[in-house]
């Protein structure tokens, strides 16, 4: 096993026997054996030794109060979801960890009204039948998709007024970055293979010309030589895409927090594809006043506009006019809204494509996108990188009336008076 591997499961292992120690000493058990050998493993001997040493001398509200005040606080630094219910399957306790996972976890309320997964609630019964440990998978798909492995286990309760009735404890791991390397490395492996047959083949073919019958022919050599050149070029593009994209959807389900300044993004890139939008006689122009901050990655962010704004360049150029445009959108009782618009004047886009734009590698014109130097993956990424900011995309387009593309992102809220810290632009 990998160190890193061996690392990982150490520390969920030591999650788990925390939370199983701190559960079971919030509700006086921990002279059981096994107890302590959790705690003692986890380096906590000593301290929650110095807290049961002469407990006697105390009282019990004392006692109580300790105990709670300690569980808070273990509770809080570990790293995992944690929730401890009772026979009913009625939430007990929770860490923090297991509040940002559930938001809708009530104590003294059944944990089905926060977590809807058939499989857990069934382990839960099983365990309370059996009184044996069960691992089972949980996976949620709002608002991205997250796997977790949920380690259910008994905690008896000799003491309790359930007259000897355990109580269940649920630990959860997250395996979404796992599960999405895996996927990341079997699609890479995929779609290089894939999109790379027929430019390797093609720098094949001219080497074998140039070394036979086009050896001594050097007008042929320097044309052959240029067209290998855009080649290679579109190998490393392709390359750096494809490795563009699998990092992003790897952290997909981890949404960015720090505030961003989307119209000084905007600003910045509208000034920075200037020239090529003058290169080809296109007028490109921002419609954006104040700040319009949201939480999100000033790098991914200027890669949206980036995309957006090449592809409008590119593929609706001959309308004359791009608009790039950051506004605001407040809908109450819904949260405010930063909308960020990309909007060309070109032939437009035959509705049925549409569906699929967002599609890897998909295409409407093959040759045209090739011609242009495009991978197929620009909005791919966009696609991506909006959905990890816990946006949505919208594309409008009819043929002969241009395409409008809109991004729209949660505005930025800061949870303190504090001034919120806000990437340079």
């Amino acid at each position: 096993m990998a160190r890193g591997a061996r690392r990982s499961a150490w520390t969920a292992a030591a999650s788990a026997s925390a939370a199983l120690a701190l559960f079971a000493w919030t509700r006086d058990t921990l002279d059981a054996p096994w107890i302590a050998a959790s705690v003692a493993a986890l380096g906590l001997g000593g301290f929650v030794g110095s807290q049961f040493r002469g407990r006697i001398r105390i009282t019990p509200e004392a006692a109580d109060r300790t105990r709670h005040s300690v569980a808070e606080a273990l509770l809080a630094n570990i790293p995992d979801p944690v929730i401890l219910v009772d026979r009913r399957a009625v939430v007990i306790e929770v860490n923090p960890a297991a509040r940002a996972l559930l938001p809708a976890l009530k104590l003294r309320h059944p944990l089905s009204f926060a977590l809807r997964a058939p499989d857990v609630l069934d382990g839960i019964e099983e365990v309370l039948r059996t009184g044996a440990p069960l691992k089972t998978l949980y996976t949620t798909r709002v608002p991205t998709e997250r796997a977790f492995e949920v380690q259910l286990g008994a905690l008896p309760m000799p003491d309790g007024p359930a007259g000897g009735q355990p109580n269940v404890v649920l630990f959860l791991r997250d395996l979404t970055s796992a599960r999405r390397l895996e996927a990341m490395r079997v699609d890479f492996v995929a779609n290089a293979s894939h999109e790379l047959r027929t430019p390797l083949a093609s720098l094949l073919g001219f080497i074998e010309t140039l070394q036979g019958p086009a050896r001594n022919d050097a007008p042929a050599r320097e044309r052959f030589l240029g067209i290998m050149k855009i080649q290679a070029h579109r190998m490393t593009r392709l390359i750096d895409d494809l490795l563009s994209l699998s990092r992003i959807e790897l952290r997909e389900h981890v949404a960015p927090t720090k505030a961003v300044d989307l119209a000084r993004i905007a600003r910045q890139m509208v000034e920075t594809q200037g020239p090529l939008a003058r290169e080809r006689g296109v007028e490109l122009t921002l419609e954006a006043e104040g700040v319009h901050r949201v939480p999100g990655e000033r790098d991914e962010l200027l890669r949206v506009v980036e995309n957006l704004v090449e592809n409008a360049v590119k593929y609706g150029g001959s309308g004359g006019r791009i608009v790039v445009a950051v506004t605001r959108v407040a809908e109450p009782p819904r949260r405010a809204q930063v909308v960020l618009a990309v909007r060309d004047e070109g032939p437009g886009i035959a509705p049925e494509h549409i569906p699929r734009l967002t599609e890897r590698f998909y295409r409407v014109d093959v040759a045209s996108s090739r011609d242009q130097g495009g991978t197929g993956l620009g909005l791919a990424i966009v696609k991506h990188i909006v959905n990890r900011h816990r946006g949505r995309l919208a594309i409008e387009s009819a043929l002969g009336a241009g395409t409008t593309v809109r991004a729209f992102f949660p505005e930025y809220v800061a949870e303190r008076d504090e001034t919120a810290e806000t990437i340079p632009g």
